[in-house]
């Protein structure tokens, strides 16, 4: 039996459609990757399906008493919260249950006979579903998943809207174990996750019985958890059994068969076009040409969908710096309270460092440090002769109000309005993108924007703070060619082996070095 059921779902954002009759099922033990380029409308789907978008056309219809988590990329914690109090919200139909029974409590002093019956059959349901639910033991299962995923260090009392990404990541999948739901919905769950916590969620997921949809450009990641791929792509959505590799190998077979069956209509559509009008106007062959024109008007013509537009960066490079690209003597960096020992380091010119350890222990505070943005805790940091820096930031700020074109000629003011559209055409962005607000596209197309800054800015040295977060397969791919391109210096955040396999000349673990034990 299905658990959640799809049909003809039509949706779209003005006048640019994003799905056109689609139809899904989700069986019992199906753990499916939702996969398709930036922009294709996946994280939409889980919004519809999830009831946080109304569909165009179409209905959504999930199994009755199912609980459904949905751990979303762009979730917001609030701000005033602790890790404790978010941990233990996913408690919160217990608290409304402990909440009605006081209420019926505080009743029971006043009730007659048959209500205070009525009232003590209530109360010993409710206590049946607390004790069940282990409601008692909400405090210590809190502290013990805290625990598993390394929150107890930074404190379970910290204020959510002080954590990193990973930090933030790790709570909200903490909340989504506590709340053991039937189904799991995970939009990008391994962004800004190290790895020692990739393999966890690898594993759970592994042993998870129920079933789950996962978006992921992970493809390692997808490959080892799921067992099903869906394909969103021109407005349509495909099933195949299998894994991600399972899926190349017979989507290529597919579109090789199809353009095969297209030439061979096309070739059989001129023949018979070109049959008709030398044959028609002739008494003779005149019924012939009228039984091919009939064939041709009721021909199923096949169509090809329209190539993507593919991602090209090539970054501008301005002039040789100095040797050194940034000197640290004793530096130690840090907000409120250090994050990192004394630290000498010197970066020469052309070498490529990816910065790896797990979260919350300071690689972006380092690069901000770098940069001057943030003023060191003691120490001080030495910048080269003659840098031109480019910095890739992790997300947009939220509350962005500009359109893509505007965002790109505020960093360019003397471009042309065709320089403007063609700089974010060669980063993938089709028209409709393009006269979009930045806040209205996925998260790949916001990074594709922030690399439009990036790649059109003549730089010497990139501070790359986690650039492959959001980006579907291609784009990640051409991102890791321009890089190995790129003749200046680069420094980067990065929890992906295979994206700085071959492209870094060092690798820094941060964990040598910093005040935080995870």
């Amino acid at each position: 039996m299905s658990i959640l059921n799809v049909e003809h779902l039509s949706h779209g954002f003005g006048d640019r459609a994003i799905f056109h009759d689609v139809s899904f099922r989700l069986l019992k033990g199906e753990h499916i990757g939702l996969i398709g380029a930036n922009g294709e409308g996946k994280s939409t789907f889980m919004n519809i399906i999830t009831g946080k978008l109304q569909p165009d056309e179409g209905k959504v219809e999930w199994a009755k008493n199912v609980r459904v988590v949905y751990l979303d990329q762009h979730t917001i914690l609030e701000k005033g919260t602790s890790i404790r109090e978010t941990l233990a919200s996913a408690f919160s139909f217990l608290f409304d249950m402990e909440a009605q029974m006081n209420a019926i409590c505080d009743k029971m002093g006043d009730a007659s006979p048959e209500e205070l019956e009525v009232y003590m059959e209530d109360l010993g349901t409710i206590q049946d579903m607390l004790t069940m639910h282990d409601f008692y033991m909400i405090d210590a299962k809190v502290e013990e998943v805290g625990r598993a995923l390394g929150l107890s260090d930074i404190g379970l009392d910290r204020d959510v809207s002080d954590l990193s990404g990973g930090q933030r990541t790790k709570v909200l999948l903490g909340k989504l174990l506590l709340e053991k739901p039937d189904i799991l919905l995970l939009d990008e769950p391994t962004n800004y996750l190290d790895a020692e916590h990739i393999e966890w969620l690898k594993r759970y997921l592994n042993e998870y019985e129920n079933a789950f949809i996962l978006i992921s450009h992970d493809i390692p990641f997808l490959n080892s958890v799921i067992n099903l791929i869906y394909h969103m792509d021109n407005q349509a959505l495909t099933r195949y059994v299998g894994d991600y590799d399972k899926f190349q190998e017979v989507y290529a077979m597919k579109k090789n068969q199809l353009e095969a069956a297209y030439n061979k209509q096309q070739k059989e559509i001129a023949d018979l076009k070109d049959f008709v009008a030398r044959n028609k106007a002739r008494v003779a062959t005149r019924n012939m040409a009228m039984s091919r024109q009939k064939k041709l008007d009721k021909m199923d013509v096949i169509e090809l969908a329209g190539e993507k537009p593919k991602p090209e960066f090539n970054f501008k490079e301005a002039r040789t710096p100095g040797r050194y690209i940034f000197t640290a003597r004793d530096l130690v960096i840090g907000y409120d309270e250090p994050l990192s020992s004394p630290l000498n380091l010197s970066m020469e010119r052309g070498q490529k460092i990816a910065l790896i350890g797990a979260n919350g222990i300071g690689k972006t505070t380092l690069l901000k440090s770098i940069l001057g943005l943030i003023p060191p805790l003691s120490g001080s940091v030495e910048q080269g002769d003659y840098l031109s820096i480019g910095y890739f930031e992790q997300e947009m700020p939220p509350d962005i109000s500009t359109s893509c074109i505007e965002e790109i000629w505020q960093e360019f003011p003397g471009f042309t309005q065709y320089e403007v559209r063609s700089a974010l055409a060669k980063c993938g962005l089709t028209t409709k993108h393009i006269e979009s607000m930045v806040k209205v596209l996925s998260g790949g197309e916001q990074a594709k924007v922030r690399l439009c800054k990036l790649i059109n800015k003549e730089t010497n040295i990139l501070l790359l703070d986690e650039p492959t977060n959001h980006l579907d397969v291609d784009a990640k791919a051409e991102l890791k060619r321009s890089l190995q391109a790129y003749k200046g210096s680069i420094l980067m955040v990065c929890h992906e082996p295979e994206f700085y396999d071959g492209l870094a000349t060092d690798v820094w673990d941060c964990t040598r070095w910093t005040t935080r034990v995870f």
